[in-house]
This record gives structure tokens, sequence and C-alpha cells, in this order.
């Protein structure tokens, strides 16, 4: 049988898109390899939006050409086939984001498929998550203008789907034995505005593609639900009341990206220092227990010391539970490159160093007041007997931290269990099953 090497590189929608593949892949009956030198094709899901992300996607490509000869690109760096055909002008195909139908006729043009997908009454689902866990994606593509993101480029601009088709989504995975469901958009807040957030029959019932909405549904499932690149527009107020009824994890990211206001202006970013403590304890003040992300740009053209002083200010005082951080590098295509008075790279690492410095006594301290707690906790793994690890509701997989807890040896991975917490350091909690 035809076996596919499989790399995905990038963002969990990536990951969503790579799992739409292999799903159609494997209903044409392709099998995936473990190694580039077992396959015979090999397909690379790449990024493109920073810097580091293209450098990793054209030495991933580089890898697999050379341990197989015949590799197939797609995802965003997919986008700019200059950019690949430039550094490996022997791949196979270059296709763009979400361009499943592209990669899967190269694929069988190279690699007749293997059997009729119309055999199969229910066509399997390949998941790339453990099985406790999922993602799921309500939009493609976004209409915001940033002048250091290229996304609008890559993706294109925002196309929502049908609230009945993202809710049957959930109930498939759900009745499969998913535990939580992560919703993924590059605007998440924007979800339906795109479609006039018209109606769709999602069994005997109308739902409306509205973000309130269709949680309001999902909640229904039982399972956590948490929200990813949450954009504070006014409307997300009306999203608390779920949280604060247990229906929707109390846990939002949200790329706020500076705390000043010029800087933002230049990012062509909304907000800043005042208005997104403002906004901060307006939402805290309904979801008192509400765990917040943000990333963090730092040394974009033009920011002075004052500049990135606001922003160690707003950190300091906004108190975010979690904070991710990166210097600005130029992305061929981002407006932002035009800018004047870049800062020098030294200037760019010395600031991001004192940043991540602040925010860990920071997270520190947040840590540290749930000592003497009890959380529930989702069991992601079992390393030894007695030892669990898992998650809170303050933590997404593989980006936020963990909580190592001691238990009794019967609890299995994708349990919930409540956890009694007894020490904590910069990253992840520690505790006991209670």
């Amino acid at each position: 049988m035809a076996k596919i090497g499989f790399v995905s590189l990038g963002c969990p929608k990536a990951l969503v898109d790579s799992e739409q593949i292999l799903s159609r892949l494997r209903a044409l009956g392709y099998e995936t390899s473990p190694s580039y030198e077992e396959a015979e094709l090999v397909i690379v899901n790449t990024c493109g939006f920073i810097t580091p992300a293209v450098e990793e996607s054209l030495a991933t490509i580089g890898e697999a050409l050379k341990a197989n000869g015949k590799v197939v690109v797609t995802g965003c760096l997919g986008a700019r086939p200059e950019v690949i055909r430039e550094a490996h002008p022997q791949v196979l195909a270059v296709t763009g984001p979400g361009e499943v139908e592209r990669v899967l006729e190269v694929v069988q043009a190279v690699l007749p498929a293997p059997r009729d997908p119309f055999l199969d009454l229910i066509p399997p689902q390949v998941k790339l998550t453990p099985r406790h866990y999922a993602y799921i994606k309500l939009s493609e593509g976004c209409d915001h203008r940033c002048s250091f993101c290229i996304i609008p480029q890559l993706r294109g601009r925002l196309r929502s789907r049908d609230a009945a088709e993202v809710l049957a989504e959930a109930y498939r995975l759900a009745a499969t034995g998913t535990k939580e469901l992560l919703l993924i958009a590059q605007d998440l807040s924007a979800y339906g505005v795109d479609l006039g957030h018209r109606e769709s029959f999602f069994g005997d019932r109308l739902v409306r593609a509205h973000l309130k909405d269709l949680l309001e549904n999902m909640a229904e499932l039982g399972v956590w639900i948490r929200l990813h690149y949450v954009y504070p527009y006014p409307h997300v107020k009306d999203l608390l009341p779920l949280m604060a009824e247990g229906k929707v994890l109390p846990y939002l990211d949200v790329p706020l990206q500076h705390a000043s206001e010029r800087i933002l202006r230049l990012m062509r970013r909304p907000g800043g220092y005042g208005s997104h403590l403002k906004t901060l304890k307006a939402w805290r003040e309904v979801v008192p227990e509400l765990a917040v992300r943000s990333t963090f740009i730092v040394g974009f053209p033009g920011e002075t010391e004052e500049d990135f002083q606001i922003l160690l200010d707003f950190l300091e005082e906004a108190e975010l539970d979690r904070v991710g951080a990166f210097t600005y590098s130029p992305v061929e295509g981002a407006e932002a490159n035009l800018l004047p008075d870049p800062v020098p790279e030294e200037v760019k690492e010395e600031r991001l160093f004192r940043l991540m410095e602040l925010q860990a006594r920071i997270s520190l301290r947040k840590n540290q007041g749930f000592v003497g707690r009890v959380l529930e906790v989702l069991v992601d793994e079992l390393p030894e007997p007695g030892l669990a690890v898992g998650r809170s509701y303050r933590d997404a997989p593989g980006i936020d931290g963990v909580v190592y807890v001691e238990t009794d040896g019967t609890v299995r991975v994708g349990e919930r269990v409540r956890v009694r917490i007894t020490w904590a350091d910069t990253h992840d909690l520690f505790g006991v099953q209670a």
C-alpha cells in the first residue's frame, strides 16, 4: 500500500489543515510512514508567518528532499512559491494553505490512489492530537491589516464556517471521547461576521453563526471549551456570563501585541495601556477567576525605551496569567518593514530578556496564589505509576504550564480529577489528588 510521509509545522490552525489532508488521504487508501526513507512521497505543511518559521520550513523541506527526493509542499509558505522554488527547485509541487484538493491531485498524480473512497460509508478521520482533546477551526483567513502580519496575504480574507457544520464536528468529537475542544481562528471574535451571522439548521433547531450562540449550543456537550485568538472587541463581554456559569472555560487568549498607543498605531492595532487595563478590569469583574494569555512584540520599528517601559508598566499592573513574547523580525511583504528607525538586534534581545524576567516574577506570584486550593485537572499523560501530568483551566496544551499530580494510581488519561495544589514554580503547579 502507498505510504505517505507527513510533517506538520506551525500553529494549531495548520495542524487542523494537516488533519484534513491526512483524513482525505486515509479515505483514498494511503498509509502514513513514520520516516522519510520508508515513504514513497513526503508532504510538508509549512509555516511562513515570521522569518524563523520560514527558515524552519525551508530546512525541513531540505531534510525531506535529502532523505526521500519526492516532496510536496503546502501551507502558509506555499503562498509564496517563489521562496520555496528558489531554495528547493526540485520539489514536486507547491500549494497554498488550505488547498486540500490540490494536494490530493498532486499525490494521486505521482502515486495513484489505492482504492475508491466512496467504499467508506463513514470516511476515516485522522487526529494529530491525543484522543481527549481536539482543535476546531471556526474560520479561515483574516480581515485585519496589521502592519507586521501577512496572514491575509497567505490565507485570504475571513471565511467562516456554518454554525451547523461546526456543531456537527463538535458533537462527533465528543461522541468519540474528546474531553476538551479548543476553538481556533485567526480572529475568533469575528466569527460569522462575513456570513451576516446567518442561521443554519442543526437537527431541528436553527443556530446563528455567532460565537455566543455557538458556545451556548456547544456547552450542552459537557466538555471543556477553550477559546484561542480572541480580539478584545466590546462584544467579548457577552461571552463572560458563559464562563461565570461554567459553560466555557474562563480562559482567553488575547493577542494584545503592545501597550504603547504610539506603537500600536504603527502596528495598526487597537487600544493601549489605559484601554487594555480597562478591558481587563471589566472582564475580571464578571469572571474573577479569568485566566488571560497574551503575546507581545518587542523591538518593533520605532519602539523607544519610553515605549518599552510603557509595556513593562502595563505587564506589572495587568498581571496576566500567561505571556509569550518575541522580537520583531521583518516578514517579506509586511508593511512594517518600511517603517523608519529599526531597533538594533542587541537592543531587541535585551528588551526581551527584561520583559520575560519581569513576567517570570509575575507568573510565579500568580501561581503561588493557587497553593492550598483545589483545581480540576484534565490528565494528559501518566509518565510513571502514581504520577499524572495534566492541565487546569489556565493551561492550553503546548503553550502554557502543566500540573504535576501525585495520584492513587487509578486515574486515566483524559479523566478530570480534583487536585489540591501544594507547590508552585514560575510555570507549573504541583499537587496531590484530592
